[in-house]
């Protein structure tokens, strides 16, 4: 039988009355309770023969030997030791404390605080536990402009090396991109469409390749099959391309289809050598769909132009894109000040820098390098080549790990090309970290930097990459605690190894100490209260 409407928020409401006066009590009802355990001990001191069970606890003690507490003290290092391990290997893959995390998921509530919700996504695990965390929009996952073809590049990987580039979280956001552009609309599924529409969400990629030829049996004329053999099943990107040039032939005035295949296919002239009819091409296409900027597509002509060492025509880009009012990227920023920086790099020098100090030109070049790294700290390890490079991933997150993995992949090449490009980035980009407000409640020139990039980051890079966390956080408190706490009982356990009698001496005088507030408690209570009114008090 269904509760009555009215019955469910009436119920709702006790609980959370319920709730709150629990948590306003909770510190007086301990206060209480810790009270009668004194007064209960105190009662039942003579019933219980508590003061006998003391000494003969006592006397069992004194007869123990020392080889006992060094037992004890090194069991007590020992696993204090391996829960330090398990600890430090916890944070460093979730960047958090398995203790902490418990006692927030499982106790705060009991405690009166405000429960946690479910971890059931990226998104749900950045926004939905109790501490305060970045807005969805601030955690935006963005489509990698010049993501690799997964049969030909990907793969290719995996074979080589066995471990696998992408993230399944990775791959289901490209499922759901790919079902978004090439279904269209969902009401007016051809046959071919929908066993399309069930292709892009098999996790198999066999599967996927299978469905893709049961949709050209179906209709031989099926853009959208051609796009995912091309994506997936070519081992090459001559065979991409050919599948691509037969997608397009298919393609008929689908917009979507139309940008996607067009830009594949620069993009495997890009990759094939044929950078000026890939350069045609994204100018072509940018100039026949102008409203598509969301789609990032400068950043692939960007990156064609720096291989051809056009720089004017870079520059041309830059003073498009890169605007006050426009959505910034790791790619714009780097790039202009790669542009300044190669304009002064050649005749850089440290030494001569300190001496005269730096020019108007080598001023601007800083000040773009300062505003790169702000914007992306972690790229300038990759260019450096202080980290070692991954694939980049599909998706990536703006001022994330994975933007940084991504432009280094492409752009490495052309800091290398400048001459003393990167020595100009060494010697200047850790003073950003001197101009940044710490603790970065604010920018100095972009927003805050997000704290959820780490979340993201770990669901969008392979499990074998470190990720790069910025701003680096501070280890908890029970990494600390653990740490300690091994290193105190494993020095006690070597010192009653070494000196025993000098130990025992030592432990009796601190347990005397630390039992003499009990005692001088006792001694208040029985000259405050008549002695008949405890003998009463233990007959009853």
């Amino acid at each position: 039988m269904e509760d009555t409407p009215g019955s469910n928020p009436q119920s709702l409401r006790f609980t959370e009355k319920l709730k709150s006066w629990l948590s306003c009590s909770w510190t007086y009802l301990c206060l209480i309770w810790f009270g009668m355990v004194l007064i209960m001990i105190y009662v039942l001191w003579s019933p219980l023969k508590l003061q006998e069970s003391l000494t003969s606890a006592s006397v069992f003690l004194n007869t123990l030997t020392p080889k006992f507490y060094v037992a004890l003290t090194g069991t007590s290092s020992l696993i204090s030791g391996l829960i330090l391990i398990f600890e430090w290997w916890y944070f460093r893959k979730y960047g958090t404390s398995f203790i902490e995390q418990v006692s927030v998921s499982h106790l705060r509530p009991l405690l009166g605080g405000v429960e946690s919700s479910s971890t059931t996504g990226l998104f749900s695990s950045v926004n939905g536990e109790a501490e305060p965390r970045p807005s969805v929009s601030e955690c935006k996952v963005w489509r990698n402009p010049l993501n690799l073809f997964r049969g030909a590049e990907y793969n290719r990987y995996t074979w080589v090396t066995g471990k696998e580039p992408l993230t399944y979280y990775d791959m289901n956001l490209s499922a759901q991109d790919h079902q978004t552009f090439f279904t269209g609309d969902t009401q007016q599924l051809r046959p071919e469409d929908a066993v399309m529409q069930k292709a892009w969400r098999e996790r198999n990629p066999q599967a996927r390749i299978r469905a893709a030829y049961q949709a050209i049996k179906i209709n031989h004329e099926c853009a959208a099959a051609y796009v995912l053999l091309a994506e997936e099943e070519a081992t090459t990107i001559t065979e991409a391309e050919r599948l691509f040039k037969k997608a397009l032939s298919f393609a008929g005035k689908d917009i979507n289809l139309l940008v996607y295949i067009k830009r594949r296919l620069a993009m495997c002239a890009r990759k094939l050598g044929r950078i000026k009819e890939a350069v045609k091409m994204m100018r072509e296409l940018m100039k026949e769909f102008p409203l598509l900027g969301m789609l990032n597509i400068h950043e692939n002509l960007l990156e064609a132009l720096l291989e051809l060492q056009a720089y004017a025509d870079v520059q041309a880009v830059l003073s498009k894109y890169d605007d006050i009012s426009l959505p910034k990227s790791a790619t714009i920023c780097y790039t202009s000040a790669l542009l300044k920086a190669r304009a002064v790099s050649d005749k850089f020098s440290p030494e001569a820098a300190s001496r005269r100090g730096l020019s108007t030109a080598e001023m601007n070049a800083v000040e773009a390098i300062h505003r790169a790294v702000e914007f992306n700290p972690h790229v300038p390890k990759y260019l450096l080549e202080m980290k070692s490079l991954i694939l980049p991933p599909e998706h990536i997150l703006k001022r994330g790990d994975s933007e940084a993995v991504a432009y280094a992949f492409f752009h490495l090449q052309h800091w290398k090309r400048a001459e003393g490009a990167l020595n100009l980035l060494h010697c200047t980009w850790e003073g950003t970290f001197r101009i940044i407000p710490y603790p970065l409640e604010k920018g100095h020139l972009f927003y805050p930097y997000p704290g959820c990039t780490e979340t993201a980051d770990r669901e969008l890079l392979p499990s074998f990459h470190e990720v790069s966390v910025y701003p680096k956080k501070e280890l908890p408190f029970f990494i600390l605690f653990t740490a300690g706490l091994c290193s105190f009982t494993a020095m006690l356990a070597m010192l009653t190894h070494q000196f025993p009698e000098l130990m025992g001496i030592f432990a009796k005088a601190f347990f005397s100490t630390l039992f003499a507030p009990l005692g001088f408690f006792a001694d208040k209570m029985e000259s405050f209260m008549p002695s008949s009114f405890w003998h009463q008090l233990t007959r009853i």
